[in-house]
């Protein structure tokens, strides 16, 4: 990867903002990813990740920290927190903007444990293929202390299927309707293309099920999307 992303974050936070991140997926045409939006206050973001924030409990691991929005929030808030990303780019721009525990690191090689783990901006992304769901959330799971939270959002992809009859074109023999390719350029430069993982509840529902979790949904938003609780079987929901 060469971290097109975390170079985007520099520009902007070092006074170098000239343009925006392109993106696009094998389903949909190119898109403007403002940068201003990668730095959003409380007030400025969707009502998922304000309610997502607000069940925030005890230490929290912020997966996918970006740079470093949420993990600012709860620390102001008097949370431990430690954010962690796979781009070298975004950790430094989050150091700097006084994330105090930040780190390079991809979560499967994460061996703490938390009371929380937040994964937030279509948190399911980073599974990438609906066969590797399960490997995710077990690890995910490994990570919680006895009364941890995993709070995490996504969208139900479908309607990017619909024909104008109302009727769907997936084609039955392919992949999960969810998984995608995705496609990131920068100032003329383009990245690696990666899989992206868009989930649907119920599927989400079913394989923490599956692996003894609970996972139950906390907030539908106005376009598709959700956030969802996982926590253990034994819990009380306090929703």
């Amino acid at each position: 990867m060469k971290d097109l992303f975390g170079k985007a974050l520099l520009d902007y936070y070092n006074g170098n903002y000239t343009e925006d991140i392109i993106t696009s997926t094998n389903i949909s045409d190119e898109d403007e990813l403002p940068l201003p939006y990668l730095f959003r206050s409380y007030s400025e973001m969707p009502k998922i990740e304000q309610k997502a924030l607000k069940l925030c409990k005890g230490n929290v691991l912020d997966v996918g920290c970006g740079s470093g929005s949420h993990s600012l929030y709860l620390q102001e808030k008097g949370f431990k927190v430690k954010a962690i990303d796979i781009s070298k780019g975004v950790i430094e721009v989050a150091k700097n903007r006084g994330v105090l525990h930040a780190e390079v690191l991809n979560v499967l090689d994460e061996t703490e444990t938390f009371d929380t783990i937040l994964l937030l901006m279509n948190g399911t992304g980073i599974f990438q293929e609906i066969k590797q769901v399960s490997t995710y959330l077990i690890h995910l799971k490994s990570l919680l202390k006895p009364n941890g939270q995993i709070l995490i959002d996504s969208s139900d992809i479908k309607y990017m299927y619909e024909d104008d009859d109302g009727g769907y074109w997936m084609d039955m023999n392919a992949n999960y309707y969810g998984e995608l390719d995705y496609y990131l350029s920068y100032k003329g430069e383009k990245e690696t293309p990666m899989k992206w993982l868009y989930l649907d509840f119920e599927t989400l529902k079913l394989a923490s099920e599956t692996i003894g979790l609970k996972c139950e949904l906390v907030l539908k938003g106005e376009h598709f999307d959700y956030l969802a609780k996982l926590s253990f079987l034994h819990q009380k929901s306090n929703l």
